[in-house]
């Protein structure tokens, strides 16, 4: 039963996905307690970026040590999985039948890995480059960024057919609006970009002067959110409207560093400021925020997740630990 009702949750679309666009409906904790809980990975060579998977574990991307680890968070033990010399994973998400898709920004593919065999399949992007982030989109399709070879790539995961469209100012983050428009932060351009799927044309929508914007995840209410890391803002934007609806100022203020970001299922939005070594809970309705302090200094969170049991993951990739707040 729990497993048919976890499956119809990842078939339901964008308006359940949230989050990130990881293709796991993010639960929502009834009330946050503020306890972190820290786990050292078994290769601590610039861990980052972690997923949930269908199965309830946490999968990471172990970029330096070129290998996929996987936390049972049950058992509370890791396994991993080498990739192919100079793979350098950098994203990753977990598809619904268990696969796991990896960017190999060292050599310039979409990586699939079936954690059952162990298998590595490899799709090389036309143009090579850095493929840098990845999400899923309610159709199943991979849409992922290539932040020096600006570009924004598409997947087809049956065929491994790779489509790519141009653009510039180092796309870094990205999310799915409820529409299926794709939405990427041009960090180098201090805006966003807007891709139309049906046609290919992209549009921008001005940040702010010095705003350098680096994530953006989307609600369960079909607004966007977005971290500002160079004037230390936490946007929100109607997709829809195609505008920024309010901005505000993250507790550790203009240095703080807002990174990684992330919504869960009752909308209240996370973001980490990497600077300070914080993570900020944002609750809109009320337009407050409230500060967990990390237990580990300089732990250099990159990007963060929530699972579908509402509980925030994150993986420090300084620190080398994978921590959760529940």
């Amino acid at each position: 039963m729990k497993l048919a009702l976890l499956f119809a949750c990842l078939l339901a679309g964008p308006a359940l996905a949230g989050g990130s666009n990881y293709g796991i409906a993010p639960g929502a904790l009834p009330q946050v307690q503020g306890k972190v809980t820290e786990w050292p990975v078994p290769t601590p060579q610039f861990a980052r970026d972690p997923a949930p998977g269908p199965d309830g574990h946490i999968y990471v991307a172990v970029m330096s040590g070129n290998r996929i680890a996987r936390f049972d968070t049950k058992a509370k033990t890791f396994r991993e999985w080498e990739l192919p010399d100079g793979a350098r994973p950098h994203g990753l998400l977990v598809d619904a039948e268990g696969i796991v898709w990896y960017t190999g920004n060292g050599n310039g593919t979409i990586g699939r890995l079936d954690p059952k065999t162990g298998k590595v399949d490899s799709h090389r992007a036309p143009s090579g480059g850095d493929p840098h982030t990845l999400v899923i989109d309610d159709k199943g399709v991979i849409w992922f960024t290539v932040q020096n070879g600006q570009r924004i790539g598409r997947l087809e995961r049956a065929t491994g057919r790779i489509t790519e469209y141009k653009t510039s100012g180092n796309p870094y983050g990205l999310a799915i609006d409820k529409s299926g428009a794709v939405w990427f932060c041009r960090l180098g351009a201090d805006s966003l970009g807007r891709l139309d799927p049906a046609t290919g044309q992209i549009t921008h929508l001005d940040t702010g002067s010095g705003s350098r914007p680096r994530r953006i995840a989307a609600a369960p209410d079909g607004m966007l959110w977005v971290a500002n890391y160079g004037n230390g803002k936490l946007l929100k934007v109607d997709p829809q409207a195609r505008r920024i609806v309010k901005e505000f100022a993250m507790p550790a203020g203009r240095g703080g560093g807002p990174y990684a970001v992330t919504v869960d299922g009752a909308g209240r939005v996370w973001a980490n400021e990497i600077n300070t070594d914080t993570v900020a809970l944002f609750e809109p309705k009320v337009e407050a925020f409230r500060v967990f302090a990390l237990p580990t200094q300089n732990s250099g969170i990159r990007k963060a997740i929530v699972d579908a049991q509402g509980r925030f993951w994150y993986m420090g990739s300084h620190s080398g630990r994978l921590g959760v707040i529940e």
